[in-house]
C-alpha cells in the first residue's frame, strides 16, 4: 500500500541519526516515486513528519545520495505548503550550498528546486536573493552554456526570483540572442500558450556582469501576438473600440531588474524594482 510505504519512509528518514546513506537511499528512492505521482495529501504528511531538516543535512553533507535527495526536495517543491517551509528548514541554504559542485546533474535540479522554492512567494525570493542566489546562479550559467537544459534551469530560477516564471518551466525553451556586448548576455525563452494559437509569451533575461560576483539582471515579458490576431481584431473595431491596436505585433507586458551584489545591497534605492509599460 502507497500509504504505508509513505509513512514507513517518512518515520525511517525521521528517525535517522547517522544518516547512512545505504539506510536512506531505499527510503528516498519511495518518497521520489511517490511525489513523482502527486498523490494527494503527501504534502501535509511531509512536513507533519518532520523530515525536511534532515533532508537539508543530506543536503549539506554531499555525499553519494545528494544527488537523489536534491531530485526529491525538488519534486516536493512543487508543493506551496512544502516550499514555505524551506528557508526555516535549512533545506534553502542547503541547495545554495551545491551550487558550487561541477556535477551538471545535480546542478540541474538544484535549479529547478530554487525556482519552484521561489514561485509566487516574495517572502521566499527575497531570502534567496539575501543569500545570494543571483551571482550563484548565474555563475554556473556561465560556466556551462552548452548545457541547454542547465541553462534554462538557471534562468527559469532567475526568473523565478524576479516573480516572472511560468509555474510550470519545463514548457520554456531558451536560446541565446547573439552577441550584446562585454560581460553581457541576453537569453530568449518561448512558450505558447497551450489554449490559444493566437499569442505566445517571450521572455528576454538580461545578464550583465558589472564586478567578479556583482550582476544585474533584467528580466522582461513580452506578449506576441499573431497576425490572425489582428486581422480578426480589424474586424471587430469599426463597431467594438476596446483598445488601440499598436504598430507592431508584439509589446512589452512588463520587465523587472534585480540587482545584487556579494557584498550586499546599495545603501540607496531600493535593490529589485518593477516598471509597467503602455502603449499610447
Amino acid at each position: 500500500m502507497i500509504g504505508d510505504s509513505l509513512a514507513n519512509s517518512l518515520n525511517a528518514i525521521r528517525v535517522s541519526t547517522e544518516l547512512i546513506e545505504e539506510e536512506l537511499r531505499p527510503h528516498l528512492d519511495t518518497l521520489l516515486a511517490i511525489a513523482q505521482e502527486r498523490k494527494k495529501g503527501m504534502a501535509e504528511q511531509v512536513v507533519e513528519s518532520s523530515i525536511l531538516p534532515v533532508l537539508a543535512h543530506v543536503l549539506w553533507r554531499k555525499n553519494s545520495i545528494t544527488l537523489k535527495t536534491t531530485k526529491l526536495v525538488a519534486e516536493l517543491a512543487k508543493d506551496p505548503m512544502i516550499r514555505e517551509r524551506c528557508f526555516h528548514t535549512g533545506i534553502s541554504s542547503a541547495l545554495l550550498s551545491l551550487l558550487g559542485s561541477t556535477d551538471q546533474e545535480l546542478l540541474l535540479h538544484v535549479g529547478r528546486a530554487i525556482s519552484r522554492i521561489g514561485h509566487d512567494s516574495t517572502l521566499q525570493q527575497e531570502k534567496l536573493l539575501r543569500n545570494g542566489a543571483v551571482p550563484l546562479l548565474a555563475s554556473v550559467l556561465l560556466r556551462y552554456p552548452e548545457n541547454e537544459a542547465l541553462v534554462g534551469s538557471c534562468l527559469q530560477a532567475l526568473c523565478s526570483l524576479a516573480d516572472m516564471a511560468e509555474e510550470d518551466g519545463s514548457a520554456m525553451a531558451w536560446e541565446p540572442v547573439g552577441y550584446v556586448a562585454p560581460e553581457e548576455w541576453v537569453f530568449r525563452g518561448t512558450c505558447r500558450n497551450t489554449g490559444s494559437t493566437l499569442s505566445s509569451t517571450v521572455t528576454l533575461v538580461r545578464l550583465q556582469q558589472l564586478a567578479p560576483g556583482q550582476f544585474v539582471v533584467t528580466v522582461e515579458v513580452l506578449q506576441r501576438c499573431s497576425t490572425a490576431f489582428w486581422t480578426a481584431h480589424s474586424k471587430m473595431a469599426s463597431s467594438v473600440r476596446w483598445f488601440p491596436r499598436p504598430h507592431m505585433n508584439g509589446w512589452p507586458k512588463f520587465y523587472k531588474v534585480i540587482k545584487y551584489s556579494v557584498q550586499g545591497y546599495p545603501q540607496n534605492g531600493s535593490w529589485k524594482s518593477k516598471l509597467f509599460h503602455t502603449l499610447l
